[in-house]
């Protein structure tokens, strides 16, 4: 069953007073180097990519320091993240089509970042969010699995759940979104065993097999 709005508009309000100023787990220097680190961490975790990029982002931080490392330098340091040649590759070519077709600098454009290899959707939105302040809401799987669970937004994919979040999400609450979500989904509302107990939001949640304390 959906949640009604009342309940949105308090589910919100209490995620807010609980974490005023959500930020991206994912370490970065610039806007640019958020743009590779949001590649990277696709099928990967936040913590695996920060891993990955800290001596890297010590050097290279722009499209042109990426193209002088060259794919197989740029390999030496993900090669602990999931899928790493294939993300190696498109953050080579990214680098060179932000220096061919937009003077070295990331767009704040969705159909630019988009048209970047390696660069969906959810990627575009959490750029859009996090370095141009704008009020996107990328769905990752916690999202998914959190707007589906609570009844906040169902949606059969992460398309139309973030349709459904749009337009059900209070403007007030429409720029962070998104992170209390994410962090929400991470540390409370758990696949394999949400923990109930803990969440501020339990009471207005839709899920009928909540977890109880032992």
């Amino acid at each position: 069953m959906p949640m009604k709005k009342p309940d949105i508009e308090e589910f919100f309000r209490r995620l807010s007073a609980a974490l005023p100023e959500p930020k991206t787990e994912l370490e970065y220097k610039n806007t640019y180097t958020l743009l590779v680190a949001v590649v990277l961490s696709a099928q990967a975790t936040d913590i695996g990519v920060n891993k990955a990029t800290k001596d890297l982002f010590k050097t290279v931080d722009t499209p042109q320091k990426m193209l002088k490392l060259g794919e197989a330098g740029l390999t030496k340091h993900i090669r602990t993240i999931g899928l790493y040649r294939n993300k190696a590759k498109n953050v080579i070519a990214l680098s060179r089509m932000l220096i061919e077709r937009h003077g070295g600098e990331v767009p704040h454009d969705r159909e630019a970042l988009q048209a970047l290899p390696g660069v969906g959707r959810k990627t575009a939105n959490v750029v859009l969010n996090v370095a141009f302040g704008e009020p996107t809401i990328a769905v990752d799987t916690h999202i998914f699995r959190v707007s589906n669970r609570t009844g906040l937004a169902p949606g059969k994919d992460v398309v139309a759940v973030e349709q459904k979040l749009e337009k059900v999400v209070p403007a007030a609450y429409r720029l962070h979104a998104h992170h209390w979500l994410i962090l929400h989904g991470r540390y409370l509302c758990k696949a394999r065993k949400p923990d109930c107990t803990a969440c501020p939001v339990s009471d207005l949640c839709q899920f009928k097999a909540k977890t109880v304390a032992a």
